[in-house]
């Protein structure tokens, strides 16, 4: 079965970012993002259940509101939102997209 998780580590902090709101949305056929799920990270940074099963193949798109993260923190933010687009294809059975935060950047990639 596919699954989408997540992961956020706050770098300025040193620690992963806790309670931050997560979005997942896939496009439709209309082109129109139509929401998947969501949930908030946990204190570990990580967002296990994102979705409901199954997950069918297509381009996916993750929001992280990163804005209200750093308002909790007392922290300024250049990205008051970050998506992150990717696709899931039917050979693949697990997609984790981390992130890493900083007040003026951020990364991701495909991880484990």
């Amino acid at each position: 079965m596919t699954r989408i998780t997540t992961h956020i580590l706050d770098t300025s902090r040193g620690r992963p970012a806790a309670n931050v709101r997560v979005e997942l949305a896939r496009l439709a056929d209309s082109g129109a993002w139509e929401p998947v799920g969501h949930t908030v990270t946990d204190a570990d940074g990580r967002a296990r259940n994102l979705h409901p099963a199954p997950v069918p193949t297509g381009l996916y798109r993750l929001t992280f509101h990163t804005f209200e993260y750093a308002q909790q923190h007392n922290q300024p933010t250049f990205y008051p939102f970050v998506e992150v687009h990717f696709g899931v294809s039917a050979d693949d059975d697990h997609y984790h997209v981390p992130l890493l935060l900083n007040p003026f950047g951020y990364s991701t990639y495909r991880g484990s």
